[in-house]
């Protein structure tokens, strides 16, 4: 068993689904510049107020004509000052109505890289997951950021499989910690044969997951009946608290989870050794 050395690096991560920025609304292209601009403050309040290091967003658009081509990820980081930002577009449409959205990360920390993969190539709804590596001191964090689909259970089988392929690749990498996965799962953690928990179930060969928050539902805001968004946390990392927020900025809300990481004398072994 590796021996804990020095502090925990701590941090949160805050997952949400922003919805485009239309609030509670049912369509965003219902609405003007202004009442996206004021539910995009509702976002930024959030965030300010709970000051989490790192942010992961799903349906936030970089330039669609149903949100009037606001850039929702520069507006919020303008509003939270956050450092450091990555957008992840999933889904692009040129022509009369262009759409430009997916999913992103902001951070107070430096993202030193950020992967994009759609799982398909359809322009309108399309899903697919990103991959950030953050700097926090000296832990490099690797996130997944992912968003699967809400239509099908096998369609979202068939999305956790480039998942799990990417987790398979990094954990025979050298040094390097198992991803956190986090985001919208459309889909609760109870059923058996759905996504959530077929990734645990799959991914355990390599890496043992588990999921947070436990019990708790974000969907929808206003009445939550459902879980569907969650972040999946490997060891070495340590969940120190696991929430949902109650908010009425999104059809979501946003989740928050504390973690703690030690450093490990087995990884500072195999590193001095590769040195000599």
């Amino acid at each position: 068993m590796p021996r804990e050395l020095g502090n925990a690096t701590k941090f949160s991560l805050m997952s949400f689904n922003i919805a485009h920025g239309r609030g509670l609304s049912l369509y965003q292209g219902f609405h003007n510049s202004n009442s996206i601009r004021k539910n995009l403050e509702k976002i930024a309040l959030i965030i300010r107020e709970h000051s989490p290091d790192i942010v992961a967003f799903q349906e936030i658009d970089q330039s669609s004509h149903w949100n009037k081509h606001i850039d929702l990820l520069k507006h919020i980081q303008d509003e939270t000052n956050y450092r450091y930002s990555e957008h992840g577009i999933h889904n692009t449409r040129f022509g009369r109505k262009p759409l430009c959205y997916g999913n992103a990360f902001l951070s107070k920390h430096p993202i030193l890289s950020c992967e994009v993969y759609p799982f398909g190539e359809k322009t309108v709804g399309e899903k697919g997951f990103m991959e950030a590596r953050v700097q926090i001191e000296s832990q490099e964090i690797d996130i997944i950021n992912l968003h699967l689909d809400f239509r099908s259970r096998r369609t979202r089988i068939t999305q956790i499989e480039s998942i799990l392929e990417r987790i398979k690749r990094l954990h025979l990498a050298d040094n390097v910690n198992p991803p956190l996965i986090c985001g919208d799962f459309n889909t609760g953690s109870k059923a058996f044969s759905d996504a959530v928990r077929q990734f645990m179930i799959r991914s355990a060969q390599h890496v043992q997951y588990t999921y947070h928050p436990q019990n708790e539902r974000t969907f929808p805001a206003h009445f939550p009946s459902r879980g569907l968004d969650f972040v999946l946390a490997p060891k070495p990392y340590k969940v120190k608290a696991a929430r949902a927020i109650k908010s009425f900025a999104s059809d979501h809300l946003p989740v928050l989870i504390d973690f703690s990481l030690f450093s490990y004398a087995k990884k500072l072994e195999t590193r001095v050794s590769s040195l000599s």
